[in-house]
């Protein structure tokens, strides 16, 4: 008897212990000298089935049956556990039926599987049929709801069950808290409160789910607070520091979630595996990386594959080459997220070859890859053949997730097959929005703006509501149309669906109304913005440029500079040199371009110096415009040459305009442009001789000039 109860209790302590495999080999040993017991039967079953041993458990299962022992209600429910873990309804569901009086354990087990395993309807049936509902069992159900994404029933059970009086435990408000996202946030609190006034704040894991829900939801404040309360009353563990310093890197407070961890080291709780993978994904410094990085070695932590790649994301976000694949080489075990680092690694350095080849080599070593290899290869490559590759590789595979279709999708757009992205479109089944914006901007990048149109109405009038960048795709669209009447509509739709507040939409309507020739409605959005960035100011004086109102252009570029926060880009300064230019402004020109290259430090591009040279040729500064082409350190580019060339034709200057010519024909000498402006030039200056060749010359070549045409109907 005593040796019977020292096994049971060997048993015991090895499953307690996560030894399952240990205690069942224990068990088969000791089954020849002891008779096993309900008990020993018992610890047997809970180790087979947290081994997910499920045919060892069958066996037990019939030896429980033969003696009789499956009568004892914790062997049957030892049984149920069995089941369930192995995923087997029908055998759950069975052996219930086979409990005399089944207990609160029982009904939970049954419970939680049909929750898991079958449709949600099935679940609450079962849980209208059980008699005495304990906590657990609502736990149960909530769980399960919550599980298959039925967040709203999950929140009216979890009401029902305040109402009837049955007290949550942690379990049921750590379930509760992790549904709680941004636009659930005052649900949130409202569950915050009421574990405050059930004064469980005791439980650790609701401490932890408290900071989770809040850095989910960007209340960082809130998540602190929560942490100093449990700090000074000693309610931490490991998760704890954990889930503030990851809740730090979602937050992308690489010093907060560094310092965080080096608190961590300073209590009586080391760091993790979890740890160190949330330390040195986020870190942003790093030395304060490579310090996390020697520890987790002196821990033995060198193997572990989590870890090492943590260690490759940080050295991968530092562009450290060498680093990432001396960790990679020495790594004893790769999973798919070692070979995603890889690759994805390789193609932002540009190294899309080598990426491919250990694509490749992760192919050969049995590793499936998975979207994000697929994704990343299709993002990066300029291959249509790698494309149309990856393309039969999913097909074969079967891997046809939204996202890599999405992907998929872009890839042909940006290689100019939108037949094959239509097509590849209208096969997806369950398009998100993501799969709308996509099949959108591909028909207008590829020159369909019509049929992006169309998409975008196909759109509206499914369930899924555009964002801000749909809707500022479509106001592209309206711009490059001149459609102003459609864009006014659009607007209309923007504002009663409360999208004014979004900077990119404010940008895109400025654009879109100057594009069509209204800048007083351009004028009257940029004035309404509340919010203002870069682009924004970019787009009004763009405007102004457009409309011939270079001082104004000016005006504008004087109070974005004087604006907090606000700096000029490239883009800015070729927006206002453009106004400068079209409206004679030479001194304000050149003022400007002498604080582009002095104050704000930014090197001159071809657009600058076009339109500085533009500015000086149409005022009729013409040697000033030559040394500008002369001196400057980018050559004689075409597009320079061509804003000389055109204040050559404007003053009439036939010795420059012969000088700017023979640059132009020599780069392209196939452009009819050149010969006709040369001949305006030579007959503007009386030379009617050599304009009467230059004619004859484009009639002997064959070379006309491409008519003009305007979106303007008479």
């Amino acid at each position: 008897m005593k040796g019977l109860l020292k096994l049971n209790q060997m048993l015991t302590d090895l499953t307690r212990s996560n030894h399952h495999t240990q205690s069942l080999t224990l068990f088969v040993l000791a089954h020849s000298s002891f008779t096993p017991d309900h008990y020993t039967l018992s610890a047997a079953l809970t180790a087979a089935a947290n081994a997910r041993y499920v045919t060892f458990g069958a066996q037990l299962h019939a030896h429980a049956v033969r003696t009789g022992l499956w009568a004892h209600s914790h062997v049957a429910n030892s049984l149920l556990s069995l089941y369930a873990k192995a995923q087997d309804l029908a055998s759950v569901e069975r052996a219930f039926t086979e409990i005399r009086c089944p207990d609160v354990y029982s009904w939970t087990t049954l419970l939680s599987a049909c929750a898991k395993l079958a449709p949600v309807t099935h679940a609450l049936q079962l849980f209208d049929e059980i008699p005495k509902r304990h906590v657990a069992v609502w736990n149960a159900v909530i769980t399960g709801c919550a599980d298959k994404g039925h967040e709203g029933l999950a929140f009216n059970l979890f009401r029902d069950m305040q109402k009837m009086g049955i007290k949550a435990d942690k379990y049921t408000f750590a379930t509760m808290l992790s549904l709680c996202s941004l636009e659930l946030l005052d649900y949130g609190r409202h569950v915050h409160s009421v574990v405050i006034k059930s004064g469980i704040l005791d439980w650790t894991s609701v401490v932890n789910s408290l900071i989770t829900m809040y850095f989910k939801c960007g209340c960082v404040v809130d998540a602190c607070e929560v942490f100093e309360e449990a700090e000074e009353g000693g309610k931490c563990d490991y998760v704890t520091y954990n889930a503030m310093i990851d809740g730090f890197a979602s937050e992308e407070r690489s010093e907060d979630a560094f310092l965080m961890f080096k608190d961590m080291q300073k209590g009586c709780y080391g760091p993790t595996e979890v740890t160190f993978v949330s330390v040195m994904s986020s870190c942003s410094c790093l030395r304060a990386g490579c310090q996390a990085q020697a520890q987790a070695t002196k821990m033995g932590l060198v193997d572990c594959v989590a870890v090492n790649n943590a260690m490759m994301t940080m050295y991968s976000g530092s562009g450290e080459v060498y680093e990432v694949r001396d960790i990679f080489e020495r790594m004893e075990e790769r999973d798919v997220v070692s070979w995603n680092i890889m690759v994805s690694m390789l193609l932002q350095e540009n190294l899309e070859e080598e990426a491919i080849l250990s694509y490749l080599k992760m192919r050969r070593e049995g590793i499936e890859p998975d979207e994000f290899t697929y994704g990343s290869l299709l993002v990066a490559t300029d291959s249509l053949q790698v494309v149309e590759m990856i393309h039969s590789l999913l097909c074969k595979s079967g891997l046809v997730k939204i996202e890599v279709l999405n992907v998929l999708v872009s890839a042909y757009c940006r290689h100019g097959k939108i037949k094959c992205a239509f097509q590849i479109f209208s096969g997806v089944p369950y398009k998100n929005l993501i799969s709308w914006n996509s099949i959108i901007s591909g028909f207008f990048m590829n020159g369909h703006p019509l049929q992006g149109l169309e998409q975008f109405s196909a759109l509206l009038r499914s369930q899924i509501k555009p964002n801000a960048y749909s809707l500022s795709l479509v106001l592209s669209i309206y711009s490059s149309m001149s459609a102003m009447s459609r864009g006014k509509q659009l607007h209309g739709y923007i504002l009663r669906h409360e999208f004014s507040s979004e900077v990119s939409l404010g940008n895109a309507l400025v654009t879109m109304y100057a594009k069509c020739g209204s800048l007083d409605w351009a004028l009257r959005v940029f004035d309404a913005m509340v919010e203002r960035d870069t682009i924004s100011w970019n787009a009004i004086i763009s405007a102004y440029a457009q409309h011939g109102r270079g001082k104004e252009a000016v005006s504008c570029f004087e109070a974005m500079q004087t604006t907090p926060g606000i700096k000029p880009d490239q883009a800015t300064f070729t927006s206002v040199l453009s106004a400068c230019s079209h409206a004679g402004l030479v001194d304000d020109g050149a003022s400007i371009f002498y604080t582009m290259v002095k104050v704000y430090g930014i090197l001159p591009s071809v657009d600058h110096f076009s339109c500085l040279v533009d500015l000086l040729g149409r005022s009729g500064y013409l040697d000033e415009a030559e040394t500008v082409i002369k001196n400057g350190y980018l050559g004689a580019h075409s597009n320079m040459c061509w804003s000389m060339f055109s204040a050559c034709a404007a003053h009439g200057n036939l010795k420059l305009g012969r000088k700017v010519a023979r640059l132009l024909l020599e780069r392209d000498n196939d452009n009819p442009s050149v010969h006709v402006l040369l001949s305006n030039i030579c007959a503007a200056a009386g030379q009617w001789e050599e304009a009467a060749i230059l004619r004859d010359m484009m009639r002997e070549f064959g070379t006309t000039k491409q008519p003009g045409c305007s979106w303007i109907r008479t």
